[in-house]
C-alpha cells in the first residue's frame, strides 16, 4: 500500500515538474505571464527557470512547516534552511531586475495555481502517517536537486552559478536529512528523480559544510554559514 502511494506521489511531482521544462529546458508554467519581466543579460528560458524555482522554494517551506506541525518531526525543521533558500532566490530576481511571482507569502498560496494543486496534494500524502511525511520530504528534495542541476546547466552567468550550486549543496544535505529520519523509522525509500544508487551514495555520505550548506533543520543542529 504504501509503495503504491509513493508511486502515485511521484507522478503526481512527475507531472508537475514536466510541465516546468518547457523547450530549452524553460518553464512553461511561467511564460507568458505578466509577472515575469525581461531582465538584462539572460534569455527568457533562464528568467522562466529562477521565478519557477522560487516558487518551488516556497513550496518546499510551506510543506515542510506545515508537515512539521502535523508531526512534531525534527527533520522538517528544514523549512528554517528553506526560508533562506526563498531569500537567496529573491536575491537573484532583484540582481536581474525579474519580478518576483510570490505576491502572497501565506502558506500554501501561490501564483501558479500548479504550485497551490501540488501543496494540497503533497499535504494529504504527507498527513497520511510520519514515514509518509518524510517521504514526501525526501522526494521533494529529489525534485529540487533534479531542477537545480538542470538549472546550473542552463547557467551562464557566474552568480547565478555559483548561488545555484550553494542551493544544490543545500538540499544534499536535506536529503541527507530525511534519508536518516526514514533509516531511523525503519522506512525504506525509493527514489523518483535520481537513480538508486545516487539517492544512497548521497544519503551515505557526510554532510556538506559551505555556501549555503546547513541542513539537518533547526531543532537538529545546523551549520549556518551563509544561513542554510
Amino acid at each position: 500500500m504504501r509503495t503504491m502511494q509513493l508511486i502515485a506521489l511521484g507522478s503526481l511531482v512527475s507531472l508537475t515538474s514536466m510541465s516546468l521544462a518547457g523547450p530549452g529546458g524553460g518553464c512553461s508554467l511561467c511564460a507568458g505571464e505578466p509577472s515575469v519581466q525581461a531582465a538584462a543579460g539572460l534569455d527568457q528560458a533562464m528568467i522562466d527557470t529562477l521565478v519557477a524555482m522560487r516558487e518551488e522554494e516556497k513550496l518546499a517551506r510551506d510543506v515542510y512547516l506545515t508537515l512539521g506541525e502535523k508531526w512534531d518531526e525534527p527533520a522538517f525543521g528544514i523549512a528554517e534552511s528553506e526560508k533562506r533558500h526563498l531569500e537567496a532566490m529573491k536575491g537573484l530576481l532583484d540582481r536581474f531586475g525579474i519580478e518576483d511571482p510570490i505576491k502572497d507569502d501565506t502558506r500554501g498560496v501561490f501564483t501558479s495555481e500548479r504550485y497551490a494543486k501540488l501543496y494540497a496534494q503533497l499535504i494529504e500524502r504527507g498527513s497520511v502517517s510520519r514515514v509518509e511525511a518524510l517521504r514526501v520530504g525526501a522526494l521533494i528534495e529529489e525534485l529540487d536537486l533534479t531542477d537545480l542541476r538542470q538549472a546550473v546547466a542552463q547557467a551562464e552567468d557566474e552568480s547565478i552559478e555559483r548561488v545555484l550550486g550553494n542551493l544544490q549543496r543545500a538540499t544534499r544535505n536535506h536529503l541527507r536529512a530525511f534519508a536518516a529520519a526514514l533509516k531511523a523509522q525503519g522506512a525504506a525509500y525509493e527514489s523518483q528523480y535520481l537513480t538508486q544508487d545516487e539517492f544512497d551514495s548521497i544519503a551515505g555520505s557526510p554532510r556538506e559544510r559551505g555556501g549555503m550548506g546547513g541542513g539537518q533543520g533547526s531543532r537538529q543542529g545546523s551549520g549556518r554559514s551563509m544561513g542554510g
